[in-house]
């Protein structure tokens, strides 16, 4: 189900050029509205467009303010309850309440990495145009096949 956004407690990040949710969406599907003109809650977040959301949890987890939430499907947390993650440095703590009141919590370790401390190409080889010619490094069979002038140099 896709996500959707608490106006009342939303705060726009404070009135920050992206808020939180925008910058982590991996479909881009999040926008702050700053004037009310589209959703009529000036400096609200809100998803533009449901339909296309991945349904991901990214946006509900980084909310500092917990004003995004999902309908869970219905075999996790059954018609009437709700799914509610918070995200501390270490740790996300997963809180159910289901629809008699009961509420069951679960923590779990973040595992991520910090942001921009990723090296993609450590300990890989340094590029060697030289080699491309060789047979089995560019193709299997060790044929270029189409035109050596459309490869990318880096």
């Amino acid at each position: 189900m896709p996500t959707f956004v608490r106006t009342e407690k939303c705060d726009g990040c404070k009135g920050q050029d992206k808020t939180a949710c925008m910058y982590i969406c991996p479909h881009d599907l999040m926008k702050l509205d700053k004037d009310g003109s589209e959703t009529g809650h000036a400096m609200k977040a809100f998803n533009q467009e449901p339909e296309q959301c991945w349904e991901c949890y990214s946006c509900i987890k980084i909310c500092p303010q917990q004003a995004i939430e999902a309908r869970a499907y219905a075999d996790i947390v059954p018609l009437g309850g709700s799914v509610q993650p918070l995200r501390g440095s270490d740790s996300i703590m997963w809180t159910i309440k289901f629809r008699n009141g009961m509420m069951k919590r679960f923590k779990f370790p973040i595992r991520t990495t910090p942001e921009g401390s990723i090296d993609p190409y450590t300990g890989k080889p340094a590029v060697d145009m030289g080699k491309i010619d060789q047979p089995g490094f560019f193709t299997m069979s060790g044929e270029l096949k189409g035109d050596r002038s459309q490869l990318v140099c880096l």
